[in-house]
Parts: structure tokens; sequence; C-alpha cells
């Protein structure tokens, strides 16, 4: 097979189309839960812990669904799950400005967790389907690019219309994004070959997998990279009101610059030479960046630091993904992604709280730097599984052939 037939095979309408789907999800869910910190203290006066609630139910929210969602792919045609999700979504984004009190704004944040979790299970299970295997890390790479850069864009935009126009105007720009997946879906016109069978028979399920064990340690390292994350996503805005800076949204343009670059080549340096090639220097690179973030009080500091993060989380997140897609056979990958997702949204969802707690109590830059500890504990616990691994592949006695 030529270079040429496998990158055509690599860049299918359906493999763009559920990209751009992946890209529009995350960036409206981006958009909102960047400016739900300022807005909720803003409007209901709320101190960082009750904040962080708004984060947190939504990520186990999500959690819970995509566990519910794995039961129910078994049984239900994923097509019809995938635009399921697309409504409850659309709908609960549409009204979150109806919200006349915490508690119904949380009910709020659960109600579109259930959506997200629904249609952020069945899109990446689609999109493993269809890459090829022997460039899996490139594609998730590619793929992921998509979760990157709106995980950068998606609060730049959110804080910026917040400041300009109001939280109502964000909430409508992020309902017309969802909306728009519904078109790009349609125009995808793809089921995956390896579902089609399937969807014939009206989604009829395979046999119920066995849990792969291979996931947690992957997983793990994830939860440790999303606490941080939540720190970012939770606090940074307040965090620039308080060392007085006014742009600090332009910690996630930068973030995008150096995502863009470095997606691609880890991808291609993971399919080449393994997963310790990116993940020990890209978690020293965010560890880097959250130390000079908590001393910031410029913007070169600022930027750097977004740099740092940028070439760091960019890497190290499709690496994982990739990793677990690799270690389980096509017909888990659902699993897999499900697993990925959560482990996402479970350290967003205790980084929000925990994170939230340290900021009471000491600042916003100690904050920080207790963050870059779980890069720290990151690099401990990988080295030291790593390690072990090896000694116990050098145990193995070579069985000499007949």
């Amino acid at each position: 097979m030529s270079n040429q037939e496998q990158h055509l095979k690599l860049w299918t309408r359906a493999f763009i189309c559920l990209t751009i789907c992946s890209f529009l999800l995350f960036l409206n869910l981006q958009m909102l839960l960047s400016s739900f910190p300022a807005y909720v203290k803003d409007k209901f006066l709320a101190g960082d812990l009750t904040v962080s609630l708004v984060t947190s139910v939504f990520a186990i929210s999500a959690i819970a669904t995509r566990f519910l969602t794995a039961v129910l792919i078994r049984k239900v045609h994923r097509h019809i799950i995938l635009f399921i999700g697309l409504a409850i979504a659309t709908i609960f984004t549409a009204i979150y400005v109806w919200a006349d009190s915490i508690g119904s704004l949380l009910l709020m944040r659960v109600g579109y967790g259930i959506g997200f979790g629904m249609v952020s299970t069945i899109i990446p299970t689609f999109v493993s389907q269809i890459i090829p295997g022997n460039r899996l890390g490139e594609g998730i790479g590619y793929f992921g690019l998509s979760t990157s850069l709106a995980m950068s864009m998606g609060p730049m935009i959110g804080l910026n219309v917040t400041k300009h126009f109001g939280f109502g105007s964000l909430a409508m720009i992020g309902t017309v994004t969802v909306l728009f997946i519904f078109p790009v879906i349609l125009l995808s016109r793809s089921i995956p070959p390896g579902l089609k069978k399937q969807a014939a028979a009206g989604g009829v399920p395979s046999p119920k997998q066995p849990f792969n064990k291979k996931l947690l340690f992957p997983a793990l390292l994830n939860v440790c990279l999303s606490v941080t994350y939540s720190g970012l996503l939770s606090f940074i805005a307040l965090f620039g009101e308080s060392v007085h800076l006014a742009q600090v949204g332009l910690f996630f343009l930068f973030n995008a610059f150096t995502i863009i670059i470095i997606r691609p080549i880890s991808g291609k340096l993971f399919d080449s030479k393994g997963h310790a090639a990116v993940l020990i220097p890209a978690a020293i690179s965010v560890f880097t960046s959250l130390l000079i973030l908590s001393y910031a009080t410029s913007m070169p500091m600022l930027i750097l630091s977004a740099l740092l993060y940028g070439l760091g989380f960019g890497a190290i997140q499709p690496t994982i993904q990739a990793w677990m897609l690799r270690t389980t056979p096509k017909e888990q990958h659902g699993m897999a992604n499900s697993m990925f997702y959560n482990s996402t949204d479970l350290g967003v969802a205790v980084g929000a709280l925990m994170l939230g707690a340290i900021s009471s109590a000491s600042g916003y830059g100690m904050m920080y730097r207790y963050s870059s500890l779980f890069m720290i504990l990151f690099l401990v616990v990988y080295v030291f599984v790593e390690f072990f691994n090896v000694r116990k592949q050098a145990e193995i006695p070579n069985v000499p052939t007949m």
C-alpha cells in the first residue's frame, strides 16, 4: 500500500466530518464552562466551592451517562442515541439563562451532562472504527486536535463574549454551535464498516465484552492531567483579576498555538517510538507551565506558561487515548473511549472541588502550585509502573522454539 493510499484511507469524508462534530461539541462545552465561574459569582454571589460545583455536577452526570450509554448501545442503534444526545445538549444550552438560583442551574448542568455524555461516547467510537490500525496514533492525534483546539479556543471565546455582550449572548452562540452538528453528521453519510451489520440488524448487540484492566493505568494518568486542566478552566479568569491581568484569556490562544504544532508530531512519535517518548517530556512541560503560571504577574510569563502547557497537554491527551485504543480490540473501542473521556471528566470534577477548596484557603497562585504536583504524581506513577513492567518482561524466560 502506498503512502498516498494510506493518507486517503485516513482522511475520508466520514473522518473529517466526525472530527468537525467533535470540535463543535467541545467548543460548546468549553465556551460556557470557562464563563460559568465569573457568571455564577456575579449573579448568585457564590464562593469558590459553590462555583466548582457547576463544573463537578456536569462532569459526574457525563460520567454516569457514559456507563449507561455503553449498555444502551448494545440495544439501540447508535445514531439514535447520538441524535437524542445532541437534542438534549442543545435544549439545556439554550435554557441556561433561565436559571434563577444555584439549584436550578445545577439541574441544568446535570441535564447538559447527560446529553454531552451520550454524544461524546458515540462520536469517538465511530472514529476509532474508521482509522487504519497502522495509523492509530496519527489518526487519534488529528481527531484529538479537535478536542484540544476547542479546549483552548472555547474558553477564550467564552470569556470575551461574556465580558463584552453578556452570558445570554454566549448561551445563544453555544446553542447555534451544537445545532451545526446535525447537518455535519448528515453530511458524513457514514456508518463505520464494522458497525454496518449492527445497523442493518437494528442495533442488535454483539456479546458483552469483559472489562479490560489494561485501561486503568492510562486512565489514571489522564485523571492527573485533567485535574490540572480543571484549575485553568474554573479559575484562570478569577486568577487574572487577582493579579490584574486584563487579557488573561490570551492564555488559551497561545495554548492553542502549540497544541496545533505538537498534535501531529506526538501522534507520529507514539506510532514509531511508543508512549514513553511522548509522555515523560510532555509531563515535565505541563509541570513547568503551572509553576510559572502560579508566579505570573505579567503577560510574558502568562504567555510562556500557555505555550508550555499547550505542548504538554496537546501531546499527552492523544497519546493516552491512542494507547488505550491500541491495547483493546476494535469491538472494545467503545469501552476504551468511554474510559478515556470518563477519566477526563473525573479529573475535572475532582480537580474543581479540590482546587476550589485550596484557592479559598490559600489563593490562586498557591492553588496552581498544588496543581502542578499532580504532574509529579503523573511522572512518579508512570516511571514506577513502566519500570515494573520492564522487569516483569525481563524475568519471563525465553522458550526455545522447536
